[in-house]
């Protein structure tokens, strides 16, 4: 069997698995609905309060919001394994036989526990985006729905590459470390707003560092049609979203150096 319908058959056996429960899993995933459904609420109360914030609307940031929070959703169900590596696979031994299969070490990671929970969030991030097209306006031209998936691909990329660097840690610590969630749900706070609310250094931060910036705020620019207030040039928005695969590349370099250094639980 290849790879890739390897990976789709544990990802089938996880999903099967948890709608054996129907009732938890449908209060699993109404409960992340409601539950991130919080955050809207609260964007809506500071616009609603302010009206505009430095020239940004709230149809405009919603399409940030949205956007963000449905990249997330997707690398945070297929992320799952990285984010368990240390507590159900390396402290109990269990690693060892994934390493033994003759099969892609991530794809089974990936294929570990894909929760059907998190379909509540992506859902709450379709709603959003869909008040952002009304609110804001937005024309989805064939370019602009091509750029809003370039941008979502790129934006699973990232998060799942923050997820790799975690699992990568644990190699270490067996414990994963709080640092990621600072990462991943930080970062998901921190791409709904517009980089041009941030400091300097901040803004680098999330450019060139996480590039959290590239995969969200520089195309959603571009399919709003919105000038950057910082300046960079439009065509930006239209390559940056490489920059999430760039960093998911680099964070299985690291993995792969984690590996070397892996010392089985039975050495």
């Amino acid at each position: 069997m290849g790879a890739l319908p390897l990976f789709f058959r544990l990802m089938a056996a996880s999903i099967s698995g948890q709608a054996r429960y129907p009732a938890s899993a449908l209060l699993l995933t109404t409960g992340q609905f409601l539950g991130t459904g919080i955050e809207v609420v609260a964007v809506w109360a500071l616009f609603h309060r302010f009206g505009e914030v430095q020239g940004w609307g709230i149809g405009e940031v919603a399409l940030f919001y949205g956007l963000v929070n449905c990249m997330f959703a997707i690398a945070d169900a297929l992320g799952r394994g990285f984010d368990v590596l240390g507590t159900e696979f390396l402290r109990t031994g269990t690693f060892d036989r994934l390493l033994l299969r003759p099969r892609p070490l991530a794809l089974q990671l990936m294929g570990h526990d894909v929760r059907i929970s998190r379909l509540g969030r992506l859902l709450q991030g379709l709603v959003v985006l869909v008040f952002a097209t009304v609110q804001a306006g937005i024309a989805w031209t064939p370019g602009a729905v091509a750029l809003a998936v370039f941008a979502l691909a790129g934006g699973i990329a990232l998060f799942l590459g923050i997820l790799v660097l975690q699992g990568t840690l644990s190699f270490w610590t067996v414990e994963s470390l709080e640092i990621a969630n600072v990462l991943t749900y930080g970062g998901v706070q921190a791409a709904q707003y517009p980089l041009a609310l941030y400091a300097q250094w901040f803004r680098r931060v999330l450019t060139f560092i996480v590039p959290l910036a590239c995969v969200a705020y520089y195309p959603a620019l571009a399919i709003l049609g919105k000038p950057d207030p910082l300046g960079a040039p439009g065509w930006v928005g239209m390559v940056s979203p490489l920059a999430g695969f760039v960093f998911l590349a680099a964070a299985f370099g690291a993995w792969r150096i984690g590996l070397r250094h892996y010392a089985s639980t039975g050495s």
